[in-house]
């Protein structure tokens, strides 16, 4: 077979986005290794699937590197006829929720990945169930486990080291009632939460764990700037953001974008914009989009209200706003299966 028909293999971080949901359901966030093929991700190739891959960073290690072995070929499938699980469920993994399965078999100095279906028991119907518009894929083998064996821990190196830091996040702020709701709101879907006054009594050591810092809004620019200090004396670059409001769902969003590992290229949300009644929302590939409002009362009360839930082609799309959900000062979530972005409805 010549070079021309060999796809390209590749490993990129992603991530699950979780969320605090108007009706009060929290989704876990997942942070994973996503497979790109021919610059890729897979997973858009799989439309409106909500699922991570087995190299997710809060399994145990040892499982973790479990699951690359067996992408390596290196140990046998968890599955009967040689198959293989790409993707899972993102809650609970349990093949009874649904997965994505593909036959992975070595061919001379090739690697292939054929037949991918839905399976939900060790039994497969794969003409009922099967993604016939996906794949086969024939990766050069060389290429494809020396991708893999970078997730691997070194040469002799025990396999419990975790492959991923975990994403963790500092709350800056004195509002303490908020920033208590929203940390145990963010560790409900797996991220974790910490509040401070201030970052002068935080170790460099603890310091450097953290992905993101979120001020609140009663924090002062020179306050800020000592953060930002601290976190450089440390030798850390997190993200930085000022919370757009005392909402838990809206900073939880703030949140959660500002974790997203996925290179920009990459993420299926693109841009999110809202002004005169109607909201802009880009995609990059087919998915399906959910706009939430969130907005409080003179009471403080938090409403929230999903106002478009559908199927988005890729480009750029208006969609019409309801003014009950969105009257007064209000903010927008956008979520697809792996982004999330958040925006004012008004300047």
């Amino acid at each position: 077979m010549s070079a021309a028909a060999y796809a390209t293999f590749g490993l990129a971080p992603a991530a699950r986005a979780g969320g605090v949901l108007t009706n009060g359901v929290h989704r876990l966030h997942r942070d994973f290794m996503d497979f790109v093929v021919d610059g890729r991700p897979l997973l858009h190739q799989l439309s409106d699937l909500d699922a991570v891959s087995p190299l997710a960073s809060d399994i145990p290690p040892a499982i973790f590197v479990t699951h690359v072995r067996r992408l390596l070929l290196e140990a046998a499938p968890p599955l009967p006829d040689n198959r293989y699980v790409i993707y899972g469920c993102p809650e609970c993994e349990g093949l009874e929720c649904g997965a994505v399965t593909a036959v992975i078999e070595q061919r001379g100095c090739d690697i292939l990945w054929r037949d991918f279906a839905w399976q939900t028991t060790h039994t497969l119907d794969f003409a009922r169930d099967g993604y016939h518009g996906v794949g086969p894929f024939r990766f050069d083998a060389a290429q494809y486990r020396a991708e893999l064996a970078r997730l691997l821990p070194p040469e002799g190196a025990a396999d419990d080291s975790p492959p991923l830091l975990r994403r963790r996040v500092l709350l800056i702020g004195s509002r303490v009632a908020v920033l208590a709701k929203l940390a145990a709101a963010l560790r409900t879907i797996n991220i974790g939460a910490e509040i401070a006054a201030d970052a002068d009594r935080v170790p460099p050591t603890e310091i450097r764990t953290y992905a993101a810092v979120l001020f609140g809004a009663s924090i002062a620019e020179h306050e800020k700037a000592a953060v930002r200090a601290a976190f450089g004396r440390a030798g850390a670059e997190p993200a930085y953001l000022d919370g757009l409001a005392p909402l838990v769902p809206v900073l939880v969003a703030q949140v959660e974008h500002a974790l997203d590992p996925t290179p920009p290229e990459q993420r299926r949300l693109v841009r999110l914009v809202a002004a005169d009644g109607e909201a802009g929302v880009e995609v990059a590939s087919t998915c399906r989009v959910q706009l939430y409002a969130y907005r409080q009362d003179r009471l403080h009360r938090t409403h929230g209200r999903l106002v478009f839930e559908g199927l988005l082609e890729p480009g750029g799309h208006r969609i019409a706003l309801d003014e009950r959900a969105t009257r007064g000062p209000s903010y927008l979530i956008a979520r697809t299966l792996g982004s999330v972005l958040t925006t004012p409805t008004s300047p």
